[in-house]
């Protein structure tokens, strides 16, 4: 017997808080009219489900004290993420100026930032995971994502046709702050997209999910890369995330100059990417993919 698929904050919100429900589609319409990402919808119509459930009521009905209190109890009782307060408080502003209400004294709770240097596999690491899932579509993946940098959403979104044999580039779409970039392709991922290809014929999404027509989904590529990193031995708490760590660390050692790197990883400001200067060193050369370089010495 199949079990029974658990709602989602937005689901519950909608099901037991009278209002919620006209708030999320009003939500969801005003976020497409601003032209901002899908998940920055899903990102704030979750914090202010969560704030909805909490006071089993919207947060129209509250008042500016009620709100920092909720900040100050959820502060206290769980050490949230910084992105966290950050979508809850944006979010929270953005459903008040929907209902011309004062979204101004709501300020951003100061936040310790998190000093910890990001995990980073070793490159017999990075070949051993690569070699480890049984499915080519696995393996390709998870090379693919390592390559070329690529967040987790940037490797979902991705379609058959973002891949440019011509110009070995892959175009990456609406990914962080809505901005289009394109990554080189590195030649010996393509060889192995050109296998995958054929074997397994995807028709619009580069990676095809469970359901006919639809992306491969978040918990897909996790659920790949947790079972590749327990058969290939990594001992590290890697994640999907890991690897575009691991991406830039050795582009890095390997010499790629960290304005090709930032252009490359898709982030605002140069700030964003010198965390990786406390892992490695600096050359300048032209931007390259080390995914070249990493089966270079076979």
């Amino acid at each position: 017997m199949l079990e029974s698929k658990q709602p989602t904050l937005i689901e519950q919100a909608i099901n037991h808080i009278p209002g919620f429900a006209e708030i999320n589609q009003k939500l969801k319409r005003k976020v497409k009219l601003n032209s901002l990402s899908r998940s920055t919808y899903y990102n704030y119509a979750r914090c202010i489900a969560k704030v909805s459930l909490h006071f089993e009521q919207t947060p129209l009905e509250l008042t500016l004290e009620e709100i920092e209190d909720y900040l100050l109890l959820q502060k206290r009782s769980w050490q949230p993420s910084e992105s966290y307060f950050k979508h809850t408080v944006y979010g929270l502003r953005f459903l008040f100026r929907m209902y011309d209400r004062n979204a101004d004294s709501l300020k951003l709770p100061i936040i310790q930032r998190s000093k910890k240097l990001p995990v980073i596999l070793s490159t017999l690491e990075c070949k051993a995971l690569f070699r480890a899932p049984k499915m080519i579509k696995h393996r390709v993946m998870l090379s693919l994502i390592y390559s070329a940098g690529l967040r987790m959403c940037e490797l979902k979104n991705l379609r058959k046709s973002d891949i440019d044999t011509q110009r070995m580039t892959i175009h990456i779409r609406q990914s962080k702050y809505n901005k289009d970039r394109y990554v080189l392709l590195s030649t010996l991922i393509l060889k192995g997209i050109e296998k995958y290809l054929e074997e397994v014929q995807p028709k619009v999404w580069l990676f095809n999910g469970r359901s006919k027509g639809s992306p491969i989904s978040s918990k897909g590529v996790q659920w790949a890369t947790k079972q590749a990193r327990k058969k290939a031995g990594i001992k590290k708490h890697a994640t999907v995330h890991t690897l575009r760590h691991s991406y830039a660390t050795h582009a890095l050692e390997m010499g790629m100059d960290i304005e090709s790197l930032r252009k490359n990883l898709g982030h605002a400001t140069i700030q964003t990417t010198m965390v990786y200067l406390h892992i490695a060193n600096l050359n300048s050369v032209n931007a390259f993919s080390p995914f070249d370089k990493l089966y270079a010495a076979d």
